[in-house]
């Protein structure tokens, strides 16, 4: 597969772009060189990491650090998507969250109204992202605002992410199960994969995502999306998902095209 014709594109973040080793990190092979040649070209591309811990313009940061060329506006997370999806279908809505303080705080500086913990009952949405530590009271109010009626959304809820050292367990999903199994609701997705996400990544690059191109190691989050979006994809075998037979897999769920790592798109672009 070729995609030298591809309009726009997507990468992950960890197990394409880059490894994790504790406090090292790692760049792929060719990283930089292949979003080097897409700017060049003159096409965009974001990164999306389900990343919901740090902020946007932090994981950004962090990246133009070991050497990538990221601009604040090209990184996507589930708060970006989050804070779209709630425009569209929730504005105004007074919202529990569980985040870390920089994330409430950047929630509440995009204009999303914040329930105070004594105020979880009445919220008309749940959103879970990142969390390092709650409390079985704040699980259960949240529960009971749930069955009530609010959404219960979710950055993510695959149990594991690609680390260097083996896979990174998801303490939103564990949070997000909590609620879910005390509250018999099933929770919606606004990181990767979900509609949530296309429609971000189509408002930022600008272009419908039938004409983009999605790169990444997780066969679920990454692939899962482009297949949402009628994107094309490509897996990278760096990562999460570089063990599994795709001959076991449905043809539905299969990437496009599958390369070793990152660096080999050079030869496609």
């Amino acid at each position: 597969m070729r995609l030298d014709d591809a309009a726009g594109f997507v990468f992950d973040v960890d197990g394409t772009l880059l490894h994790r080793a504790g406090e090292e990190v790692h760049v792929v092979p060719g990283a930089r060189e292949v979003l080097e040649r897409i700017r060049d070209s003159g096409r965009p591309y974001v990164i999306f990491t389900n990343g919901s811990h740090l902020t946007p313009e932090a994981f950004a940061h962090g990246l133009r650090e070991v050497g990538l060329p990221v601009a604040d506006d090209q990184l996507l997370t589930p708060l970006r998507s989050a804070i779209h999806h709630l425009g569209r279908h929730h504005e105004g809505a007074l919202v529990r969250l569980f985040g870390a303080p920089s994330v409430e705080d950047y929630m509440a500086k995009a204009g999303i109204a914040l329930a105070a913990p004594e105020q979880a009952r009445e919220a008309d949405v749940v959103f879970v992202a990142h969390v390092d530590d709650v409390h079985l009271v704040e699980l259960e109010d949240a529960a009971r605002a749930v069955r009530a009626g609010a959404p219960l959304l979710t950055s993510s809820y695959v149990s594991a992410y690609s680390g260097a050292l083996g896979p990174i367990i998801s303490r939103g999903a564990m949070v997000t199960a909590a609620i879910a199994k005390a509250s018999e609701a099933r929770p919606k997705v606004v990181g990767k994969p979900s509609m949530a996400a296309v429609a971000v990544i189509g408002e930022r690059l600008g272009l419908p995502t039938s004409q983009i191109a999605v790169i990444g190691d997780d066969l679920t989050m990454d692939v899962g999306l482009g297949r949402l979006g009628k994107s094309r994809t490509v897996l990278v075998r760096s990562g999460i998902s570089g063990q599994i037979d795709l001959a076991r897999v449905p043809e539905s769920r299969r990437p496009d095209a599958v390369i070793g790592e990152v660096g080999e798109l050079l030869a496609m672009l």
